[in-house]
């Protein structure tokens, strides 16, 4: 993970790069938001080297698809994280857009109903994750309960605590289930938040996006970091790691998420299943009528 000032190495990939070490105390304010850390030169490039990714992450996913046919219980989970304005939609228009969306599920996670909240805090994760040969898509996620609600102190401080292991279990029982875990933590500055809030104020087909609890919220900011500094610390691990991606560029973003999935589906490398009848004969008969 490179920090300010620093270079990417030559040679690696880009999940090696951008993955939080855990165990370790973070300092977000040490990690340029507009750093591009191995990635096109400028934004024209970024956006034709998008275009270049689309053909072979289309043919992966469709091969992780086709493989779930013939019994591979294989899939992938994008989480996306993120201060608001990081560009957890965006990611999901530019990034997902590049899929075929009958593999894909895409959960968004609001505030917890009164229903939700009669039950532990993961069993509404554990009811939208993909199924075998799915690329499931989080738009937020369990980590809003070590995140929102430490922040706004809308659970005990011991409960928060104990969610962390909890946490680090769910995700180690999900890699040993199939499930390859791409955590995504968006990585904005405070200026450009306000920059991309006021961008929502003052245009009227984007004030659907913006709500005036936002606001409230860029007034915790110090304690929103805090909060991600110790769930990327305490939740990165070998079996679920973060990668933190730098979100003031957004064609960067988008290229780095891209780029992400691309090396954990290649590393996956899923086979199309072999044809379960007689080839020839099949097409001798397709022939003879």
């Amino acid at each position: 993970m490179t920090k300010k000032g620093s270079t990417a190495g030559d040679g690696l990939a880009l999940r090696e790069l951008l993955r939080v070490p855990g165990g370790k105390p973070m300092d977000l304010a040490s990690y340029d938001t507009r750093k591009t850390p191995a990635g096109p030169r400028d934004k024209p490039a970024g956006l034709a080297a998008m275009t270049d990714l689309a053909t072979p992450l289309a043919d992966l996913q469709e091969r992780l698809w086709a493989a779930s046919t013939a019994g591979d219980r294989r899939r992938v989970l994008l989480v996306l994280q993120g201060m608001d304005t990081s560009g957890k939609g965006g990611t999901v228009k530019h990034v997902i857009g590049l899929f075929n969306p009958s593999g894909c599920r895409i959960h968004a996670f609001k505030a917890p109903t009164p229903k939700e909240r009669a039950h532990p805090f993961l069993w509404r994760i554990k009811k939208a994750l993909p199924q075998a040969g799915e690329l499931g898509i989080f738009d937020r996620s369990h980590y809003e309960d070590v995140l929102v609600a430490r922040v706004r102190a809308l659970a005990p401080a011991a409960e928060i605590e104990r969610r962390y292991d909890e946490i680090n279990r769910f995700e180690r029982s999900l890699a040993g289930n199939g499930v390859t875990v791409i955590k995504c933590f968006l990585h904005i500055s405070y200026d450009q938040q306000r920059d991309r809030l006021l961008k929502r104020i003052d245009r009227p087909d984007k004030h659907w996006k913006f709500h005036v609890s936002d606001i409230d919220d860029r007034a915790l900011w110090p304690a929103y970091q805090q909060a991600y500094e110790l769930a990327l610390e305490r939740c990165s691990t070998p079996h679920a790691p973060w990668y933190l991606i730098p979100a003031d560029r957004k064609w960067y973003r988008n290229w780095a998420i891209s780029r992400l999935l691309l090396e954990h589906l290649s590393g996956l490398d899923p086979r199309y299943p072999k044809a379960d009848f007689d080839v020839e004969e099949a097409r001798r008969r397709l022939l003879e009528k």
